[in-house]
């Protein structure tokens, strides 16, 4: 194992972290191995990635000195974070701050920071086609992110920047699957204003930030953008309807009205489909199935993580 490079995986019992320390795990050929790092090394999801012969360290985003000791020895980290958890973009920023930070004072060749848009380096807090949020943020779990791109530049060892898509997981975990409509029919409802959406299956941007890692640290200071397809909602909304075996209908919900539907992070998530609508093609071409399948060549569609996943998907 000494001859092996470390990688220091944050959020390894979580979504984007679990898949990179999956397949830095599967992967035998390239002299990589995974330290897991997690708040609760106990757990079952840890006890999981021991299983696949996968280091667990304890460490907590909350906690710098505890960063430090999990990134001592490591060649390079994965450093992400989990707005949902808390909901704080002040929370998220001191976080990702500490891994910075962390990864600088342990001596790291490449980092590779999960992030995402500033949106208000494109849209001022003053356009009213959006409500500001907090009084400061367009999109908070976007612009508490990119935010802290300058921090990673300044201050962390040499860094990539993975900007994900839209998780296909959302349609299974988040409340964003199709539901039951009238005469036998299912509707998928997203605000989406006519604009097509990059998505991706969460395990494969785990893989994709293997790719990035496997690039070596020339690959510090580039932006990659990670997308599986990018589909408009009435394509999604029929791949499904193949996949499960019952008709399937899109329906565009408007921004405010989805904004107004009252659950935790309505008004987050409407203005983040609204920014994606607003951009348009600069948001779109800033995530590339091309690019994540050089990184991935494992990469799936939206066709084969349907297949993969379809039993999961519940019409409500």
């Amino acid at each position: 194992m000494s001859d092996h490079k470390i990688i220091a995986v944050i959020g390894a019992t979580g979504a984007q972290g679990g898949g990179l320390a999956r397949a830095i795990a599967a992967d035998r050929s390239h002299g990589f191995v995974a330290r897991a790092i997690t708040r609760n090394p106990g757990s079952d999801k840890a006890s999981a990635l021991r299983a696949l012969g996968i280091e667990v360290v304890a460490g907590d985003a909350d906690n710098p000195a505890s960063l430090e000791r999990a990134f001592a020895g490591a060649y390079g980290a994965f450093c992400v974070t989990n707005f949902w958890e808390h909901s704080s973009a002040e929370r998220e920023g001191k976080q990702a701050g500490a891994m910075a930070h962390a990864s600088r004072k342990a001596g790291l060749t490449h980092v590779v920071w999960s992030t995402l848009e500033d949106t208000r380096e494109h849209i001022p807090l003053t356009d009213t086609r959006m409500p500001t949020l907090h009084g400061k943020y367009n999109v908070p779990h976007f612009d508490s992110k990119g935010e802290m791109n300058r921090v990673f530049e300044q201050v962390a060892a040499p860094t990539s920047f993975l900007e994900a898509a839209f998780y296909w997981e959302n349609f299974i975990a988040f409340g964003m699957g199709p539901r039951a409509g009238e005469h036998g029919r299912a509707v998928l409802s997203l605000p989406l204003g006519g604009a097509k959406l990059p998505g991706v299956g969460v395990e494969d941007i785990g893989r994709c930030a293997y790719g990035i890692f496997k690039l070596g640290p020339h690959a510090a200071g580039r932006h990659f953008g990670i997308a599986g397809e990018v589909l408009s909602g009435p394509e999604m909304a029929a791949k499904m309807s193949a996949v499960l075996g019952r008709p399937i209908d899109f329906v565009d919900v408007p921004f405010d009205v989805f904004r107004g539907l009252g659950f935790p992070g309505a008004e987050d998530i409407g203005n983040m489909f609204q920014f994606q609508e607003i951009l348009g093609d600069t948001f779109l071409n800033a995530r590339s199935p091309a690019l994540s399948r050089e990184l991935n060549p494992s990469l799936h569609d939206f066709d084969a993580w349907l297949a993969a996943h379809k039993d999961k998907i519940i019409v409500r």
